[in-house]
């Protein structure tokens, strides 16, 4: 185990998921996907807020002019500080009656990308949607299971995205306006106890976190997808990780307790928790959703 690794957030969620970074806050926001709630920690004083929201809460961003951007069950909407939802600015493009939203993030030109899951798990139904600033909405791929993993590399040249249940991590090259070209194969992760690959984030130097959910840790990968450094954590399921502090080198993993058992939550009692701890390379700056 990391030495400097600590739980930050004892409470714990059912699915906690995509944690943010915000710089101008200097404060951490996270999902709670199957509550519908965001979450936000204040790591000056470890005080925790909440906003209810009417739906499942698959993934988000923080908006230029304050509040938010959010991929519920239904499609995707604005959200204000207050927690009060407004415009829809798509729908869920998979179908609501079979698939939720689940990962997603703002990219560098300031447009948001969500993801969706296939919740029968019988086919690769999950799709990836791209909101601009002027809230016009388009499917930019598919075929996939699970939506998941999605960053951005630092030089603006790629976007990666996994497959979790397919255990197969993507990339695919970007232009000069990020717009993606075909879809590259980059890594196929070995199936057994080493995980699954889930949430991500790029640090600055390029290289590719990404939570290894059932695997109990985080891996650092080469931009070539080779394994460079593996962090332990405190439960078999991490599911995102996510790069803040004043120096953008506290790192932030999130974690499920989703259908666990008593004997598994007794050997992994932290599940669900939010924890953090000191890496050498700092992350991005998150980027925000300039509609």
């Amino acid at each position: 185990m990391n030495e400097s690794l600590t739980c930050v957030v004892w409470q714990p969620s059912e699915l906690g998921e995509c944690p943010v970074w915000s710089v101008r806050e200097q404060a951490l926001y996270w999902a709670d996907i199957l509550a519908g709630q965001l979450h936000r920690l204040d790591p000056r004083d470890g005080s925790v807020s909440t906003l209810q929201l009417p739906e499942e809460l698959g993934c988000f961003g923080l908006r230029e002019q304050g509040g938010f951007i959010v991929a519920l069950r239904t499609g995707i909407y604005l959200l204000d500080a207050e927690g009060q939802l407004g415009e829809r600015l798509a729908e869920n493009p998979s179908g609501a009656e079979h698939s939720r939203f689940n990962d997603g993030r703002v990219d560098p030109w300031g447009r948001f990308w969500a993801g969706t899951l296939w919740q029968p798990r019988d086919r690769n139904g999950g799709q990836l949607v791209r909101v601009d600033a002027q809230h016009r909405a388009e499917v930019m791929a598919g075929d996939v299971m699970v939506s998941n993993g999605l960053a951005f590399s630092p030089d603006r040249a790629w976007v990666y995205h996994s497959d979790t249940p397919n255990h197969v991590l993507y990339r695919y090259p970007l232009d000069a306006d990020g717009q993606p070209g075909p879809r590259q194969l980059l890594r196929e992760f070995a199936r057994g106890s080493g995980g699954r690959p889930d949430g991500a984030a790029f640090d600055s130097a390029g290289c590719y976190w990404s939570a290894q959910f059932d695997g109990g840790r985080v891996l650092r990968m080469s931009p070539d997808g080779q394994v460079l450094e593996e962090i332990q954590v405190p439960t078999r399921w991490p599911t995102m990780v996510a790069f803040g502090g004043h120096d953008l080198r506290t790192l932030y993993i999130t974690s499920s307790r989703e259908h666990r058992s008593a004997e598994e939550l007794a050997t992994w009692p932290l599940s669900g928790c939010v924890f953090a701890t000191r890496v050498n390379v700092p992350g991005c700056a998150e980027p925000l959703f300039a509609g």
